[in-house]
């Protein structure tokens, strides 16, 4: 299976700083914090992705992550699996962080360091993370090296 990687705008280079973290003051919220370089510009900014916890849970449930955990991880050994399961919650909440954040480059940025809130394009980003279910599960497997023939999408 080929890897999906995110569409990513060409004028644009993306990439994980930090995260996913709890917010400090903000429990039961995360964020996710990238480091953004745009090729017109003379330096890069830090934008933090924020997102709570239920909609985590929300969207987990709409793509039915869940699910697709439990059967991509079934070949690795039982030691393993614990690790991998924690690993991966974490990586889908990147995944989500980083569809949030194309949607924040597609509305165009300023050029300055700065967080999108987690009450920003809650129904946009739901639309998002649903019609890139394949990029989440891509991006999940390939970082935790799982075999590719039992991590295809439900």
């Amino acid at each position: 299976m080929a890897i999906e990687h995110a569409p990513e705008p060409s004028q644009f280079r993306v990439t994980l700083f930090v995260g996913p973290q709890l917010m400090e003051g903000r429990p039961f919220t995360f964020s996710c914090v990238f480091n953004v370089k745009k090729r017109s510009w003379k330096g890069g900014i830090q934008v933090e992705i924020a997102i709570t916890q239920r909609q985590i849970d929300t969207l987990s449930a709409d793509v039915d992550f869940t699910r697709w955990l439990a059967q991509a991880l079934t070949d690795p050994p039982d030691e393993d699996r614990s690790s991998h399961h924690d690993r991966a919650q974490e990586l889908f909440i990147q995944a989500v962080c980083w569809c949030k954040l194309d949607l924040a480059l597609q509305a165009s940025i300023a050029q300055e360091n700065q967080c999108v809130a987690d009450d920003t394009w809650v129904p946009e980003v739901r639309a998002s993370v649903n019609s890139r279910r394949d990029f989440i599960t891509s991006y999940i497997a390939s970082e935790l090296g799982l075999v590719p023939g039992n991590t295809t999408a439900p």
